[in-house]
């Protein structure tokens, strides 16, 4: 069995240990990487940055490559033409990433219904195409995050993840769903096995990690050599760092002033006005994992407040009940 706290080597970048953040659009902002990466995951992804709209360097765009305070930058590029994923590669390694990470897993309507994200599982020899023109684009390890398949029919994520390893790609990451099975259901983490006996890169395992017993276990069905956390850690950033570590983070805070501390950096990196709109789905998670009934009292005036001095005194209201140890039996 792989010990999580082992380091992992990829194309040449060092991985400081084998249980990853994943990358989640809305939720993986910089901000969230950080505390993240604070806490001891071993790589933390950014948000999907759409390669059209990074080359003509729209604003949102440019938010989600920046990476500072960040030991490994893990950027994540989606697209449907070669020119733009080459470009925005050569854009995401000129500004520090140490590794650019190609989508092809995102299951949204928005997303697929540009033929990008998981709809390129439908037709693999234009994801070749995309996948050689980013690998030919920069000199950093380029990786892939994929499905099982788009449905149950069509289960070629193991096809893929080999032709993908003769392109060029470094580390293959496997979301054990469909496409059209979304988020429910249950991630089939055996299923994830055959793209494992198909390449000898390194695999990362997802879907369904909530604590360190789900690493084990999806890491034993899988036989992939890591594992990523994605929904799992809401309301929780520190979630890998404590999965690797097999005990909470060792911390004086308590969860309120964790979650204030989270609020401010998310108005510093967004601003005050988006700052606070982003931030909400953050508190809600927060205040539904950790503030018991005094959330559920608290949530609506929290999430329709827009002082965010109003803001983050009633967050740290709602969650004062929680002592360190209570952070440390959560967390």
């Amino acid at each position: 069995m792989i010990n999580l706290d082992q380091p992992l080597d990829v194309g040449g970048v060092g991985l400081r240990n084998r249980v990853f953040l994943a990358p989640m659009s809305g939720v993986s902002d910089l901000p969230f990487r950080k505390l993240a990466w604070q806490a001891g995951a071993g790589m933390v992804v950014s948000e999907m940055v759409a390669s059209a709209e990074l080359c003509t360097r729209e604003r949102s765009s440019l938010l989600r490559l920046k990476g500072d305070g960040l030991g490994t930058h893990v950027v994540q590029i989606a697209g449907r033409e070669t020119r733009w994923m080459a470009e925005a590669a050569r854009i995401a390694e000129g500004e520090g990433a140490h590794i650019v990470d190609i989508n092809m897993g995102c299951p949204a309507k928005k997303v697929t219904g540009g033929f990008s994200g998981s709809a390129l599982m439908r037709d693999l020899d234009h994801a070749l195409t995309l996948i050689e023109a980013t690998v030919g684009a920069v000199k950093v390890p380029v990786t892939l995050k994929m499905r099982l398949g788009w449905d149950e029919n069509t289960i070629n994520a193991p096809s893929l993840a080999a032709r993908a390893e003769q392109a060029g790609i470094r580390m293959v990451t496997v979301h054990g769903r469909t496409r059209c099975q979304f988020y429910q259901g249950k991630a089939d983490w055996h299923a994830i096995r055959a793209v494992k006996e198909a390449i000898s890169i390194p695999l990362v395992a997802n879907g369904d990690v909530l604590g360190r017993d789900d690493a084990t276990a999806i890491l034993k069905a899988s036989g992939a050599d890591a594992v990523m956390v994605g929904r799992g850690s809401y309301g929780q950033p520190w979630l890998p760092g404590h999965i690797v570590k097999g005990t909470p983070q060792d911390t004086s805070e308590t969860i309120a002033d964790y979650a204030v501390a989270h609020y401010e950096a998310m108005l510093s990196h967004y601003g005050e006005a988006t700052g606070i709109r982003h931030a909400r789905k953050h508190l809600g998670w927060y205040l539904d994992i950790h503030a018991g009934d005094a959330g559920a009292a608290t949530r609506g005036p929290i999430m329709t407040e827009c002082d965010p001095h109003m803001v983050a005194r009633r967050l740290h209201t709602a969650l004062s009940h929680s002592s360190t140890d209570e952070f440390k039996k959560v967390a």
